[in-house]
């Protein structure tokens, strides 16, 4: 028997010619249920009507009678979302709801972009639904008397949480989280109002419900306990998975003359005019490149070769500006534009119906990630999402195989969530300090509540009490660090300064200082990172937000520019690089790769990568599953070693420190190294002993990997980098106030500083060994160095002798241009050299070498 609140809801439906899933219904029933949990939904399903309508189904029935006219009820929604561009479709959706059903709310937003007197509005008026992200959280936190916001707090909804998982963003919605439910059992107890009554109350007590919203991956259940944390009781939690048959149509675009396509490289605009008839056929497309720069790239390359395009194409990514993006999505949803040039700004929820094709412009080193970026056409119930692949080089064909194939089968990547993040932990400590206060064994508790934080132990608390209180033991006589005081063991921030400082400080996003580019005439047209514009002289032409600029000046970390005709210009660069391939998609891509060695040839993009196969297998070899292959040739650079693990770009730069590590232990050698995703190569001056090498079977073992990790890699150095950003989250430097940041070169050496201090004085600092630890697990993946050594150990060693690079070399070759070495020669001209010996048209061919080279082959066990 239907509610009433579900009778309305399914008149609602019914009005809008809607037909409601299963996947939706079961989410109804689960939540009026009192049930808490993740939902599983793909892109375009209706998982925002699928949360949002049993909330009101739920209102309605607590509310009878009163529900159409009933106002000022207090905060009793919460939705979290990782994108603040997010919240303004998803707040259209829901007022559109409540207007139509009747229910007299209006939605509210809180995000880095609500003007200030909004803001203020909302400390005085709270709407019963609120959006809001991670860092805006926080900051309601940091309030004196926040509890009041919250208590008639009945729902949190963490949308894209997968977004968010494995991030500190996400350790940050955990530890808000912890205290939300902390303060609705306390709100649930009544009576028990103080600190120490309210710690004692059970976990069933708590009134509120949780509910994350998810895209596949391969970790759903973890996720679910991560974002619930370890208090939850058990027994109302639920996963709820829609089991939505989103038609997904992907193709791969493929060079009509493969021979002559690149072997290297990233931009891919050489495949523009095949690109431009799919948009040319298509009502509104979508263009996704991986980085801001590509984008930039990209664009301009339309509007250079199709000048028709200019008015119905445009550009999003991050550093543009707010009004500008805005813009761009409005015009989206008026079916204004016929393509739009874009990044991850628009990888997530936002809703575009008129967007009927994807355009993927290089590998995105992930199959959710290209799932999530091809739902964004035929974003609505029932559609079809249609997607292309465009490859930047010939070999990476094989990764669009490799992405249709693990869409096939169902492989997602999974999300390891961060653990014992101590930096997020120590802002947190500050944030409630400024607030209200704590109490320590208290919120001790607390915090071994959540997922990221189970396994702290007391000590390790202390230590970080001790840091917010007295500097630690280095930082005591600097009255900077001192931030926290403890007044009958309440633990409060007075200083009316420190509190200033630290609610500018909230976040855990990092990135190089920005500047803003502006108009000499005025306007706003997004940031540039600073390290681009401080190369920048008066009068240099630069590409920015689709426009050709000139450089004026910098005044008070503003740029400003004004238009340029120069058909040339610089690009800007942004910090980040080149995503790694995912672990999962690695595997597909071997399981590819098998295939072909064997002569399979099922797919459209392996029958296209025939001829550059074929001339792998004539200069060298094809690696079956059980093969692992070298590949050693000499040149007048030096002796070339190049391996091919097909593991992603960092596992590749840990174990080419590695193996040459182990290497110079026959030998004192100095290598040179380069890597992409498919491989590494070491370079020297003499004849690297490989073949002796690989007689000492601890050459790929996994016995001491740790320490000759350390030993092979500057693991100062890069722990020092991590440490920058740590420092930051964790309140050690101060980035500026607004209009006023802090030049990054201070920046840098503030924190270097004050790791070498910390190095030097207090080696066991929580957060310096941090440093070490997200080193190895972020910058090296040493879980997936580790486990990449166990398979090749396990596999036979093919060592071939060869004369010249081959086609899975070459890439590898080109990136290794990049290195410091005096030349005169342009990297065209060192390219060109290079691919000399290679006439695949003509009848000059390469003669097969094999015979003539040495081969081994070796079994390499446990």
């Amino acid at each position: 028997m239907n509610t009433t609140g579900q009778q309305i809801i399914g008149q609602w439906y019914k009005r809008k010619n809607w037909h409601q899933f299963p996947f939706q219904k079961e989410m109804e029933e689960a939540y009026l249920g009192g049930y808490s949990g993740l939902l599983n939904a793909p892109t375009g399903s209706g998982k925002t009507f699928a949360l949002f309508l049993p909330f009101l189904a739920d209102y309605i029935d607590k509310n009878p009678g009163t529900w159409s006219a009933q106002k000022n009820n207090g905060l009793m929604m919460l939705w979290i979302t990782p994108l603040r561009a997010l919240t303004n479709d998803i707040k259209k959706a829901m007022q559109e709801v409540c207007d139509e059903i009747g229910i007299p709310w209006k939605i509210g937003t809180r995000t880095g972009d609500t003007p200030a007197a909004e803001k203020q509005a909302l400390k005085k008026k709270l709407p019963e639904v609120l959006l809001t992200t991670p860092e805006s959280l926080h900051l309601m936190l940091a309030q004196k008397e926040y509890p009041k916001i919250f208590q008639s707090l009945q729902v949190v909804v963490i949308d894209e949480w997968h977004e968010l998982l494995g991030t500190k963003r996400g350790v940050q919605v955990e530890l808000g989280l912890s205290r939300l439910k902390v303060l609705s059992r306390k709100s649930e107890a009544g009576s028990q109002t103080s600190e120490a009554k309210g710690s004692g109350l059970k976990t069933e007590d708590l009134r509120l419900r949780i509910w994350g919203i998810s895209a596949t991956i391969g970790n759903l259940e973890q996720a679910a306990d991560v974002l619930l944390g370890n208090d939850f009781p058990a027994g109302r939690v639920k996963m709820i998975r829609a089991h939505v048959d989103k038609k997904l149509v992907i193709k791969s675009v493929i060079p009509e003359n493969i021979e002559n396509y690149s072997w290297a490289g990233h931009i891919g605009v050489k495949l523009l005019p095949q690109v431009m008839e799919i948009v040319a056929r298509s009502k509104t497309t979508l263009i996704f490149t991986n980085t801001r720069s590509q984008s930039e790239i990209w664009y301009h390359a339309i509007l250079d070769n199709y000048p028709e395009y200019a008015g119905i194409m445009a550009m999003h990514h991050g550093s543009l500006d707010n009004e500008l993006r805005n813009w761009v999505e409005q015009a989206l949803h008026a079916e204004a534009l016929k393509v739009v040039v874009c990044t991850s700004s628009l990888d997530l929820g936002v809703d575009f119906r008129p967007v009927d094709m994807v355009i993927q412009v290089g590998s995105p080193k992930g199959v959710a990630r290209f799932m999530q970026r091809a739902g964004r056409s035929g974003h609505s119930p029932g559609a079809v999402s249609r997607a292309y692949f465009v490859p930047t080089h010939s070999l990476e064909l094989l990764e669009g195989a490799a992405l249709k194939q693990g869409i096939k089968q169902g492989i997602f990547e999974s999300r390891d969530p961060m653990l014992l993040t101590m930096d997020v932990l120590v802002q947190y400590l500050v944030t409630l300090a400024v607030s209200d206060g704590f109490r320590a064994d208290e919120l001790f508790k607390e915090v071994k509540s959540t997922y990221a934080f189970a396994d702290l132990t007391k000590n390790e608390f202390g230590e970080l009490l001790d840091f917010v209180t007295h500097g630690g033991n280095v930082l005591a006589q600097y009255d900077e660090f001192l931030k926290v005081e403890v007044e009958n063991g309440l633990y409060l921030v007075k200083s009316r300064r420190v509190a200033m400082r630290h609610r500018l400080s909230i976040g855990t996003i990092t990135s190089d200082v920005s500047i803003r580019v502006k108009w000499l005439s005025g306007g706003s047209l997004g940031t540039i990172e600073e390290s681009f514009i401080s190369k920048l002289k008066e009068g240099d032409t630069f590409w920015f937000a689709g426009r050709s600029l000139e450089f004026i000046r910098v005044k008070e970390m503003t740029a400003y520019v004004k238009k340029s005709n120069a058909k040339k210009g610089l690009i800007p660069s942004w910090m980040g690089g080149r995503m790694p391939l995912s672990s999962q998609l690695s595997a597909v891509f071997r399981d590819k790769l098998d295939e072909v060695a064997h002569g399979i040839e099922n797919d459209e993009e392996v029958i296209a990568l025939k001829p550059l196969f074929d001339l792998q297998a004539q200069l060298s070899h094809l690696p079956q599953s059980h093969e692992f292959l070298i590949e050693s040739f000499k040149s007048r650079q030096g002796h070339h070693l190049l391996f091919y693990p097909f593991e992603g770009r960092l596992v590749h730069e840990g174990m080419a420190s590695l193996l040459a590590y182990r290497i110079s232990k026959i030998k004192p050698f100095s290598f040179s190294i380069a890597m992409n995703d498919y491989g590494f190569e070491l370079l020297a001056d003499e004849e690297i002993p490989i073949e002796q090498a690989l007689e000492d079977a601890s050459f790929f073992s996994i016995d001491h990997l740790l320490d000759d990790i350390l030993h092979s890699l500057n693991a100062n150095e890069m722990a020092r980098r991590r440490f920058r950003d740590i420092a930051h989250i964790g309140g050690l430097v101060f980035t500026g106030y607004p209009g006023q940041p802090v030049k990054n070169r201070h920046l840098q050496a503030s924190t270097s500083l004050l790791f070498d201090v910390f190095s030097e004085y207090e080696p066991n600092n929580l957060l310096v060994r941090q440093a070490y630890n997200e080193a190895l697990a972020f910058q090296l993946e040493e879980f997936r160095l580790r486990a990449a050594l166990q398979r090749i150990i396990k596999q036979n060693i093919i060592l071939k002798q060869i004369d010249q690079p081959t086609p899975f070399a070459f890439p590898i070759m080109v990136d290794s241009l990049g290195r410091e070495r005096l030349t005169t020669e342009t990297m065209e001209e060192r390219v060109a050299r290079m691919i000399r010996p290679y006439d695949l048209q003509g009848t000059d061919k390469p003669q097969n070498k094999i015979t003539a080279g040495k081969s081994r082959t070796g079994k390499r066990g446990f």
